[in-house]
């Protein structure tokens, strides 16, 4: 083991984002290291709470805020609202605080997000790890993705991987305008303008962490040779002290494994139809119900509605998990070897969804098309076809059998010893 260094962790986006660095932070810092971690300010009492050092690293965007979370979950266009209108405009804020927050520091990991980061290791002469979270990160033609903004690109797999690397080149040319104020920066700072911040910049050149199972996805050729694999890292307990929720207790004992509908932490604040579609498809099925996320105002003996529950308490008891196909819910919904019925809303979920369904541990459903009537349809056939129960089951023993934090934390402490200062 490497003598203690001083670790800062950065990432940009939603608790799925966060959530894994989370579990880095407690890991490292049970093992002797100093560790820090930067994010939007809204994050800052959940961190401080585990007793985690954090710094405020802008755009302060709150990850709550309805009418952002339904811009950037609009399939076509999400991506460049992200990327154009909420980061790229608060580059040199995030690197301003990314610089003094780093200043110190013996290594640095960093979210795909953090698009600064590859500016603050070069400007510092500082090592750092790259934690992609999602198989989609890697645009990889060799194992070609449902990309949310174009999903008629998977088509192109039948054609063979250099048809689709030469898409995946087009798709590169045609956003190169998106970046120029990565370029900008980079010669503020004195450095090369010469940038590909989604396509190559995000990738460490010391270590990739890819942060989720190969029963999801597995390696492949056109990935970075820097890359490990150590599989999804897990946090979702409450802070200490927080209220264990006896009710959830109480309901999972009173009677059958209930079906169980969730919209992660962002897409639950743009929900559209889902928890009217979902409860109404539990109600015709006569199944009990749980809907994370929200208060509802009915009381039924057959439903429990909840703000907030740690997914390890409850999915294990599922009959069926209902989700956005998120990166860190979709996690969970693997480890607890459930049958799952994923409706994507944005971002990495579509490819998730599709990526399950292939598996047969679950199936996909457009969110246009989710309704009671094809919630109902859907969930029947998980409910009453064996082969999903099976295969989820068997998914989720070797998913357990991972040592994944153990894994990336070695590989880390690896890139320290080899960067002694």
């Amino acid at each position: 083991m490497p003598a203690a260094k001083r670790i800062l962790l950065a990432t940009i986006g939603s608790l799925g984002d966060l959530h894994p660095m989370l579990a880095l932070a407690l890991e490292l810092q049970r093992r002797g290291h100093a560790v820090t971690l930067a994010s939007t300010d809204f994050y800052r009492d959940k961190v401080r709470a585990l007793g985690i050092e954090f710094r405020s690293m802008r755009p302060n965007w709150n990850p709550t805020d309805h009418s952002l979370i339904a811009q950037c979950e609009n399939l076509k266009t999400g991506p460049e609202i992200l990327f154009r209108r909420i980061i790229l405009p608060h580059l040199r804020d995030t690197c301003d605080d990314l610089l003094a927050a780093a200043a110190n520091a013996d290594l640095m990991i960093a979210g795909e997000l953090v698009y600064a980061a590859p500016l603050v290791a070069e400007k510092l002469t500082l090592p750092w790890v790259s934690a992609i979270l999602s198989p989609c990160s890697f645009f990889s033609a060799h194992d070609p993705s449902v990309l949310v903004n174009a999903p008629a690109l998977i088509h192109l797999r039948r054609l063979g991987w250099p048809v689709y690397r030469a898409a995946l080149n087009a798709a590169r040319l045609a956003t190169r305008h998106w970046w120029s104020p990565v370029r900008q920066l980079r010669r503020e700072l004195a450095l090369s303008a010469q940038c590909d911040p989604v396509f190559r910049d995000k990738f460490s050149p010391l270590l990739v962490l890819a942060l989720f199972s190969s029963q999801l996805a597995q390696p492949q050729p056109d990935w970075p040779p820097q890359t490990v694999q150590p599989g999804f890292l897990f946090f979702d307990r409450n802070a200490p002290g927080a209220n264990q929720q006896p009710e959830l207790t109480a309901f999972l004992a009173a009677g059958d494994a209930p079906l169980v509908f969730t919209l992660g932490s962002t897409a639950v604040h743009h929900p559209g139809n889902f928890y009217h579609a979902s409860l109404a498809a539990a109600q015709k099925l006569g199944r009990r119900a749980i809907l994370l996320g929200i208060e509802h105002s009915q009381t039924l003996p057959s439903v429990l509605a909840l703000p907030y529950a740690p997914y390890s308490a409850v999915f294990p008891h599922a009959a069926v998990i209902v989700h956005q196909g998120g990166s860190g819910t979709t996690a969970q919904a693997l480890r607890a070897g459930k049958p799952q019925l994923i409706v994507p809303y944005g971002w990495d979920q579509p490819d998730n969804a599709a990526r399950v369904q292939r598996l047969g541990a679950g199936l996909s459903l457009a969110r246009s098309r989710y309704s009671p009537e094809s919630a109902t349809s859907a969930l029947d056939l998980l409910l009453q076809n064996p082969n999903f129960a099976a295969t989820a089951a068997h998914l989720a023993a070797r998913i357990q059998a991972e040592d994944a934090l153990a894994v990336a934390c070695n590989q880390i402490e690896r890139i320290l010893s080899r960067n002694k200062s």
